[in-house]
């Protein structure tokens, strides 16, 4: 990438609706596609959504929630965020978003992934404890797969393949990325493999990443390879002040974190917790002017080619989801590129 690319990811949670009470998954997927165009409509460059096999979020198939937004957009990349390669088949996820990319007329894009949740694994019966060999394998072969040469492969978590194509066919090849949260075995893998580095950072102050981003540049190096781009995935949300941000956003980011700890032993927040993820951690939440100038020192900060900011929050409506969208396209966009310019 020659230039910074801004964009926005989703994992299709759950909104509540007027009166409080979760929306139906339909209404919120409907909700996620308008999301879609509103952000191709304000210029921005990419749009990721997310795959899950729970309640709390809506959508289990990214391709298809992206081929109906290709169907209504003109210019915006399109892509999973992320795909969960393990409990996933290459030949099959390359077929999908191949497809995804003709009918988007070259803007597909793969961001695979380990996943943050284990539902798809007992789901599509695998077995948690080949958790490191299926994702070592299926990348390795997805990898292959994305040369559109044929491919002789074999592994113990699928059947070989012997001299094998895989149709359709791309137009200029897709662009394709690994999801990391912060493991250094990740990042060489990462680089081995040939794939751009998107670093999931949910957590903490973006300069504790800056390692990792040298760790990927060095092991480019010395591994002979083209170096690939580098993006970072943070949640956050845009309102007209930093005191508005911050009341609609509290309350959902507390529970999330509490029910989130609850389920993989993480202690509970502390007072203070939010306001510190927000003035000095992963939490991109206020005014513009805020969020901009947060955007721009971790770009700075990690030399990173795209920023996405995730933008749906826990127990935030939809309206205010869409007025984020808004604000951060038309105000925090802009002044960022200003600020790095």
């Amino acid at each position: 990438m020659t230039t910074l690319e801004l964009g926005l990811d989703t994992f299709g949670g759950v909104t509540p609706g007027p009166d409080g009470a979760p929306l139906a998954h339909p209404q919120v997927i409907r909700d996620l596609v308008d999301d879609a165009i509103l952000a191709d409509e304000t210029g921005l460059d990419f749009f990721g959504v997310g795959e899950h096999h729970r309640p709390d979020f809506a959508v289990s198939s990214p391709e298809m929630v992206l081929a109906a937004i290709a169907s209504r957009t003109e210019r915006i990349r399109l892509g999973s965020a992320v795909t969960v390669l393990s409990s996933d088949d290459p030949v099959r996820l390359f077929e999908r978003f191949a497809t995804l990319d003709a009918v988007s007329n070259g803007r597909a894009e793969i961001v695979a992934g380990r996943g943050s949740f284990t539902e798809s694994f007992p789901l599509f019966g695998y077995d948690l404890t080949q958790y490191e060999v299926l994702f070592e394998e299926k990348l390795e072969l997805l990898s292959r797969l994305l040369t559109e040469e044929p491919v002789t492969w074999s592994g113990s978590t699928r059947a070989a393949l012997a001299d094998q194509r895989v149709f359709p066919t791309t137009a200029g090849g897709l662009r394709a990325w690994v999801g990391v949260g912060g493991s250094p075995e990740s990042v060489v893998r990462t680089a081995r493999h040939g794939f751009g580095l998107f670093l999931a950072i949910i957590g903490g102050s973006a300069a504790r990443f800056a390692p990792y981003v040298d760790l990927f540049q060095r092991a480019q190096d010395e591994l002979g390879v083209a170096h690939q781009p580098i993006a970072v995935h943070s949640p956050g949300l845009v309102a007209e002040t930093d005191e508005r941000a911050r009341e609609i956003t509290r309350r959902g980011w507390i529970e999330m974190r509490t029910r989130m700890g609850r389920e993989r032993g993480w202690p509970p927040p502390q007072i203070g917790d939010f306001e510190r993820e927000i003035e000095g951690g992963a939490l991109y939440v206020g005014a513009p002017e805020t969020v901009a100038r947060k955007i721009a020192d971790t770009v700075r900060t990690l030399g990173v080619d795209r920023f996405d900011l995730k933008y749906d929050q826990s127990q935030v409506g939809h309206g205010d989801l869409t007025r984020s969208i808004e604000l951060y396209g038309t105000r925090v966009v802009p002044m960022v590129r200003d600020l790095l310019s």
